[in-house]
């Protein structure tokens, strides 16, 4: 083959195979309001008390929050991201407030009085196990998975919480092309093993980015903005001695 063709060809292959990335990522009119999010009239004391400490707006912008993507938040809790999430991406976005049945226990009413009277009217409830989630295939362009990945070591009452494999490889399923896994979590020791997440309440970054680039996910981005050296790692989250000070993990994954 002529050289100069063999060139033109190789060039014309990289820049479809560029095209085809690009068309792969979501991309969405506007970022997100989510400092109008965090100063609504209507959101509870609390939760702006505690906004210091979990810097909301500097975890969804490294997330890349968008207005109109559709967020499937997992272990959402009683909803503190929740509230934030609904309205920064606003009525045309939509945000799935996901918990395991095995820790409803923990949160109480919780999701009720945050979900009352419908004042966020794009949340849906959905309470599942990890590995059975409630979206369909390649429709999620955000799961979030905030302090959460360690409980898949944790079996509360021996009550299983999901297969930790399955769970990631359900995150992949419901993502579409080129979205986002924002997730964080309270740092294990070097070596401590999935178990910490039932003894620490903790689990190492390296755990959490096997499983989930082995379901297929690359790793995009890091942050150290939760980070905190002062903590030991070596005692549990609820020790009065670092509970809301633990140092964090923050990864980026795409599919």
């Amino acid at each position: 083959m002529n050289p100069s063709k063999r060139n033109l060809l190789s060039l014309f292959a990289s820049f479809s195979l560029a095209t085809l990335t690009l068309a792969s990522v979501p991309s969405f009119a506007a970022e997100a309001d989510v400092a109008a999010a965090l100063a609504h009239p209507d959101r509870p004391s609390e939760d702006a008390a505690a906004d210091a400490a979990r810097k909301p707006a500097q975890v969804l912008a490294f997330a890349g929050l968008a207005s109109g993507m559709h967020v499937l938040e997992l272990e959402a809790g009683a909803g503190y991201y929740t509230e934030i999430l609904s309205r920064a991406v606003g009525t045309n976005g939509s945000v799935i407030l996901h918990h395991p049945p095995g820790l409803m226990s923990f949160i109480g009413d919780g999701i009720d009085i945050r979900t009352a009277n419908n004042r966020l009217r794009n949340v849906t409830v959905s309470i599942s196990n990890f590995d059975a989630l409630e979206a369909a295939d390649n429709s999620i362009d955000l799961v979030t998975w905030i302090l959460g990945p360690h409980e898949l070591g944790f079996a509360p009452d021996d009550q299983s919480l999901g297969d930790p494999n399955g769970a990631f490889r359900e995150i992949v399923r419901v993502l579409k092309p080129g979205g986002i896994l924002l997730v964080s979590d309270h740092i294990a020791p070097n070596g401590a093993g999935l178990e910490a997440g039932g003894t620490l309440h903790r689990i190492e970054e390296s755990v959490v980015t096997k499983m989930a680039t082995d379901a297929g996910l690359t790793v995009v981005g890091t942050s150290d903005i939760l980070k905190n050296p002062a903590d030991p790692l070596d005692v549990s989250v609820f020790s009065p001695t670092i509970r809301g000070k633990t140092s964090q993990f923050i990864i980026r994954y795409r599919k």
